[in-house]
């Protein structure tokens, strides 16, 4: 088990920064569609079903907070999570959240 987390209070007001940018459906969304391997914002925009300048938008955003990272290729910038810590949480919470999802069904008559 572990010891008690310590951290100071700008700490946890950027951490609570991070998790309400996550928050935001669409940003998740960005966020894991860039976890498995590095997406280019068209890429994003036709997966989500959205312009390209909100997946802009929120990228800006997700930058600022390091929870994305760019990598320009000749004229495109490709953007991935590449935060081991934040990679980790976030393959656990969708492992979390498959696992609650496969029990019910196992459940349902």
């Amino acid at each position: 088990m572990r010891g008690r987390i310590r951290i100071g209070d700008d700490q946890v007001v950027e951490l609570a920064e991070m998790f309400r940018l996550m928050s935001d459906p669409t940003r998740l969304k960005i966020i894991l569609a860039c976890l498995d391997a590095p997406a280019a914002v068209g890429e994003m925009a036709e997966r989500l079903g959205i312009s390209a300048s909100l997946v802009s938008h929120h990228l800006r955003l997700l930058r600022a907070a390091r929870l994305l990272q760019a990598d320009r290729r000749g004229r495109q910038v490709f953007y991935a999570v590449q935060d081991e810590h934040i990679r980790s949480m976030l393959s656990d919470m969708v492992d979390h959240v498959a696992e609650v999802d496969a029990e019910a069904e196992a459940a349902a008559p």
